[in-house]
């Protein structure tokens, strides 16, 4: 199991990572109250203000204070990873 830095030492499990989205649109602030309001929002700013959310496929709502685009590379990056090991381990 891979997991992502999230911000302020928070890390979330990469294949669970269904979106990564920016706050801003008001569908997503519509997304966020209500996941606030059935409690399945977890808040991970630790006071910042929300730059990214990362929606899981257990329908959680995490707000963290990281860039969505930061999140996003790092998704990719551990991708590459995997893509990378498999080779390796294919050539053994």
């Amino acid at each position: 199991m891979k997991f992502i830095n999230i911000g302020f030492g928070n890390m979330v499990a990469a294949e669970r990572v269904v979106a990564v989205v920016s706050p801003d649109s008001a569908p997503i602030k519509r997304l966020i109250q209500d996941a606030k309001d059935s409690g399945r929002a977890i808040d991970v700013t630790c006071g910042k203000r929300t730059r990214a959310v990362i929606i899981t496929d257990s329908e959680h709502v995490i707000l963290s204070a990281f860039q969505s685009e930061t999140i996003s590379n790092r998704l990719s990056d551990r991708a590459d990873d995997q893509d990378g090991e498999d080779d390796g381990e294919d050539e053994l």
